[in-house]
């Protein structure tokens, strides 16, 4: 039990962000085990990968192993190896339909055998996300399900919810909407420079907004786009490791 005013840190097992400033509004101080969080973006497969890069190298680090369902993109192996992530533990389960993503989720929650489960799941309905959750408990791995930011409107029961949208200067725009606790009272600006660009940036380029004019010019609007990946595409071949669900 929690006050609503209070931060809740009755958390079973916790896993850092690499994120200090998202630590510390999270409930225990990290990504949660045994529950579900809930990862919204505008552009599936994109975001995801800067949000949660920190934790993921660390399970790798511990020679656990990663698993993706159903991803909306082939995981790009060099992007991932600059960001410190193994492609050898990395495990791409091809879940077409939702049905099918949906039981991968399942069985792999109900296994508790890798060290972290992402799962895109845009066409969950809230008794699926209910069932999820009740399954997670039993699962010390972090499970995360990505789901378009107009999931935001929609009731869920992932204790742990989160928008996240890029911003101007390299940075990631996270919005913690629910959270065991008082709401989150603003944004959070994290620093997240794309691993492939970290050595070909300078140092004016890292922050793009100092280069605008400081007086709006009428009529020019600026636009923020999310890259195509957010890890930075090189022409080398994809990871040959998948696995795909049987019907």
């Amino acid at each position: 039990m929690w006050r609503g005013d209070q931060l809740g840190s009755a958390v079973a097992q916790v896993y850092a962000s690499g994120f200090e400033a998202l630590d510390a509004v999270l409930p225990g101080g990290g990504w949660p085990g045994h529950s579900l969080t809930e990862i919204l973006t505008a552009h599936s497969g994109t975001l995801e990968w800067r949000l949660l890069g920190g934790v993921l190298s660390s399970v790798c680090a511990a020679g656990r192993s990663v698993v993706l369902v159903g991803p909306p993109r082939m995981p790009h192996v060099p992007g991932l190896r600059l960001a410190g992530l193994s492609d050898k533990q990395l495990v791409w389960i091809q879940a077409e339909t939702p049905a099918e993503r949906l039981w991968s989720a399942e069985q792999l929650i109900k296994a508790n055998a890798c060290g972290a489960l992402i799962a895109w799941l845009p066409q969950v309905r809230t008794e699926q996300i209910r069932r999820l959750q009740v399954l997670a408990a039993g699962c010390e791995a972090p499970v995360f399900l990505c789901r378009p930011a107009s999931a935001a409107q929609e009731s869920s029961a992932a204790p742990l919810r989160l928008l996240a949208r890029v911003g101007l200067d390299w940075e990631l725009l996270v919005d913690v909407f629910k959270r065991k606790g008082p709401p989150l009272a603003a944004m959070l600006r994290l620093p997240s420079v794309p691993a492939g660009l970290h050595r070909i940036l300078t140092p004016r380029l890292r922050v793009p907004s100092a280069l605008l004019p400081s007086t709006p010019v009428r009529g020019v609007g600026v636009f923020v786009r999310e890259a195509e990946h957010a890890l930075v595409r090189t022409p080398v071949a994809p990871a040959q490791r998948q696995r795909t669900v049987p019907h």
